[in-house]
């Protein structure tokens, strides 16, 4: 369902800042400039990509379209049609399990039934909407099925499945891809530091000791979603480092700089494995087990080695 927009609205700049997403943002662009904007998307994609920045961008181009002062407060968090939901520990225990829990989504509801104070949209972002629990993704269906009028809702998450199809079948999906950035890892779970340092290692033990230490990486991994989706990552980028070696590409452009060792691939054994790379995030962004996951990569680099 799309909205027709009250009044045309100005080239969205707030989208300007947001890089390494061209593909999103455009559609973004599109749909701003267009002046038909869907009451309910999903941002999907990794941790890091930028997709809850992008939903703040997208939120400025909506409520405040020439930027100034209502731009401002959106930035602050002090624009009154801009909400920001996340997951939050239980009310009586401040210790437990950060969740968007169904009393969240009432609320949401509630402040979505009210008409925009100031601007020509109200704007509800849900980071890190995954962390539903119980009824929360069925009272959020209720909304979705009947948006109040001038609103937009923006979900924030990691993978297609991480909520009901029923749920996300009500938005517009916008993908958000991995990306590396001058030397940075900028997709991996926490960004560069511990989980990259890690990763790194494990492929290094993959391809020094073969099958005993997949094994026992896997065994490491469990069912560790961020820590498999790490090891994907820094897989994808290693040999992403080695094609662009046999391109003759600047050294700069190297994100670990050959330091996982392994020795040379040919080309086609590069090729093989980013593919294989490439199978590894698309099973982890669906069903498979992030131990298995992990254990069928690492073996078929293994082999290719």
């Amino acid at each position: 369902m799309a909205l027709d927009a009250p009044d045309a609205l100005d080239a969205p700049n707030a989208l300007n800042v947001i890089v390494g997403q061209a593909e999103a943002v455009e559609l973004l662009r599109r749909a701003v400039e267009g002046g038909r904007i869907a009451h309910a998307w999903a941002f999907i994609g990794p941790h890091g990509v930028g997709r809850k920045t992008t939903a703040l961008a997208f939120a400025k181009a909506l409520v405040a379209p020439s930027g100034g002062a209502a731009a401002s407060r959106v930035d602050r968090g002090l624009h009154p049609d801009v909400h920001l939901l996340g997951p939050t520990p239980p009310e009586k225990n401040p210790k437990g399990t950060p969740a968007i829990r169904v009393e969240n989504i009432r609320e949401l509801e509630r402040l979505a039934s009210l008409k925009p104070a100031e601007a020509p949209w109200k704007v509800f972002i849900v980071d890190e909407a995954e962390t539903m629990t119980g009824a929360a993704p069925q009272a959020f269906l209720k909304t979705l099925e009947e948006p109040p009028a001038r609103t937009v809702i923006i979900l924030v998450l990691s993978q297609v499945r991480a909520l009901p199809a029923t749920v996300l079948s009500r938005c517009q999906i916008v993908r958000f891809r991995p990306r590396a950035a001058e030397g940075t890892v900028a997709l991996l779970p926490g960004g560069a530091g511990e989980e990259r340092a890690r990763a790194l290692g494990w492929l290094a033990q993959a391809q020094t000791r073969g099958v005993e230490a997949v094994l026992q990486i896997g065994e490491a991994v469990g069912r560790d979603r961020e820590a498999a989706l790490a090891v994907v990552e820094t897989c994808w980028l290693w040999y992403r480092d080695l094609l662009c070696s046999q391109g003759g590409a600047d050294s700069h452009l190297a994100v670990f700089a050959g330091k996982a060792g392994g020795g040379q691939r040919s080309l086609d054994e590069v090729v093989a494995g980013l593919s294989a790379c490439r199978e590894a995030w698309q099973a982890i962004q669906g069903s498979v087990s992030p131990r298995l996951t992990v254990e069928v990569l690492l073996s078929r680099l293994t082999k290719a080695a």
